[in-house]
């Protein structure tokens, strides 16, 4: 017998043991006393390690973790001086650039603002988020960066493929940039479409605080994609924040690996909710990046008709009507919406989240954003273009090239699981009847309290070459320029803590051919794939840039927890 109420009541079953144990546990520490191998520590700003948030209230402790932290110091951004003197974030700017221009990029502190709390946080040129660079397809532009965070950074060109001395990938591409140092990207334009850029040292922490930017490659056609009244450039986001403010991260390691770090105040563009005011009528072009470190969005935007129109790295092959959009950390998707009716509309996340203590599912939703429809209707009607499912010539010719490989053989697999260092042994011996089921999308942090002792040096994530066993670094995949490849990447259920993975490979793009044996049957590049728990994908990667590249998963915790590896392009 199974389904989701025999799920349930083994959740339930899974309750009754803990409480069980933690009635056991006797009378908790005194106050101040720590679990071994966990001690009290504080950065030179001052950050002390507190309890982390909690998204539903928790009756109990499990036995012998009352107090305690992770075995790391607690960090947060120190400017070395007077927060307050700090220069206020303002809104991000577009840099249109031509070929050949060059833009100067600075990582720097800022003083934000979010709702009535103000933070000392990083922007990218004082900006939140960085600027938004907008080139034509075929530019190749310079960045001359500088490092003003305390930090050693590097900035990633995501999805691009350029060069491979300039993807920002330190001990890969190049040396970390020091704090107060420089260096010189150039960075080439290839395909048309929405990229991003963020750091790739320590993302945990910076991306976290602020540093990213959205990119915009136009084609040089003019109706490369269908009519629109107007763009939106939303970049979703979630922070982590308590009574006593930002809610630290580690030092030395990252914490909170297990799960990733969930924030709980949601995050358009830098602030709690996004605005607009369209005309009845209207149709709005979104260009959708997720950002944030853990969380997947499932977005939902009512009073509007959504069409689904491109994704990484091209548009699909034929556009498609969609209830939804869901975007996995690292994800882009361009969608235009039509606004019919006039009234006040809301941008949605609606999921279905898990109370791990109790063994429940209970539907939260957040509003991430509020839309205005005027009922004066719209200077130039775009309704019937709106209405019509364009097929991509240019797309479909462009997959055509290499669809006599989707059949091919699998040349590599690799599985998804995870190893446990020295946890503490309680929440060890929990997690090991907790595995009797797992969502293929954990949608919130609902083990606050495990993940948050669960660091880059005691768990580590992995993806492991099944044919050879190798893992993470270890794995040696060399490919040749114009070699087409079939990858198939498998998400062990079975294992610790099962999650879903973002898997970004970086100066390629690929194609995703089938989701658990059902091939895809509207294809569009791609350059970062999330897989649920207990999928099997099957991708095709064109290998066509040399270098030696990364490819990880892009949950910024599972990053640094050793999530990655490293595969050779050769010229040929």
């Amino acid at each position: 017998m199974s389904g989701p109420g025999v799920r349930v009541a083994r959740r339930c079953a899974v309750a009754a043991i803990v409480t069980a144990l933690v009635g056991m546990a006797g009378t908790p520490p005194a106050s101040g006393q720590q679990h071994a191998g966990h001690t009290m520590a504080t950065d030179s700003m001052g950050a002390v390690w507190r309890m982390p948030p909690q998204p539903i209230p928790m009756p109990m402790m499990l036995p012998g973790l009352m107090g305690a932290v992770p075995a790391v110091t607690p960090y947060l951004p120190d400017p070395g001086h007077d927060p307050s003197m700090l220069p206020e974030a303002v809104f991000r700017e577009v840099v249109e650039m031509a070929d050949g221009d060059t833009l100067r990029l600075e990582a720097g502190f800022v003083r934000r603002t979010i709702g009535t709390r103000t933070f000392t946080m990083y922007g990218f040129n004082g900006q939140y988020p960085g600027p938004l660079i907008r080139v034509p397809q075929g530019a190749e532009i310079v960045v001359l960066f500088t490092n003003r965070i305390d930090l050693p950074t590097a900035v990633h060109w995501h999805g691009v493929r350029l060069e491979n001395e300039f993807d920002g990938v330190p001990g890969v591409t190049q040396d970390p940039v020091e704090p107060g140092e420089s260096f010189m990207y150039r960075v080439y334009f290839r395909d048309a479409g929405l990229y991003w850029y963020h750091p790739h040292h320590r993302e945990d922490i910076q991306q976290d605080l602020g540093l990213y930017g959205n990119m915009l490659v136009d084609a040089p056609a003019p109706d490369y994609y269908g009519p629109a009244n107007g763009e939106d450039f939303l970049m979703l986001d979630d922070l982590l924040v308590d009574e006593g403010g930002l809610f630290p991260w580690g030092r030395e390691a990252a914490v909170q690996t297990l799960m990733g770090r969930f924030g709980n105040q949601l995050l358009v563009n830098g602030e709690p909710r996004w605005e607009a005011t369209v005309r009845r009528g209207e149709v709005r072009r979104l260009y959708l990046t997720n950002v944030a470190n853990t969380r997947t969005f499932n977005l939902v935007l009512e009073g509007a008709e959504m069409k689904l129109v491109g994704a990484d790295v091209s548009k699909f092959e034929r556009e498609s009507f969609v209830s939804n959009v869901v975007l996995a950390p690292a994800q882009r998707y361009i969608v235009d919406a039509r606004f019919d009716e006039p009234g006040t509309w809301a941008l949605l996340n609606p999921i279905q989240a898990i109370d791990h203590f109790n063994g429940r599912f209970y539907p939260q939703t957040d509003t991430l954003g509020i839309v205005t429809v005027l009922d004066e209707p719209v200077t130039q009607d775009h309704g019937d273009a709106f209405s019509t499912l364009r097929e991509h010539a240019d797309v479909i010719e462009d997959i055509d090239r290499y669809r006599a490989e989707f059949g091919r053989p699998v040349d590599h697999e690799l599985e998804l699981t995870v190893r446990v260092g020295d946890l503490p042994s309680d929440i060890v011996a929990v997690m090991a009847i907790d595995t009797l089921y797992f969502p293929p999308v954990e949608w919130t942090d609902a083990m606050p309290m495990m993940n948050f002792l669960s660091t880059s040096e005691n768990l580590t994530w992995i993806l492991r070459d099944t044919r050879t066993g190798k893992e993470n670094r270890d794995i040696d995949w060399r490919f040749t320029v114009g070699d087409v490849r079939k990858l198939r990447i498998h998400n062990q259920r079975r294992s610790f803590h099962p999650m879903q993975h973002p898997i970004h490979i970086h100066g390629q793009r690929f194609l995703v051919l089938s989701k658990d044996g059902v091939p895809a049957d509207n294809l569009a590049w791609k350059d970062t794939v999330v897989i649920p728990v207990g999928s099997t994908f099957d991708i095709l990667l064109e290998a066509s840039n040399s270098g030696r590249w990364m490819a990880h998963c892009h949950i910024a915790e599972h990053l640094e927890a050793g999530m990655s590896m490293v595969f050779t392009v050769d010229h040929g």
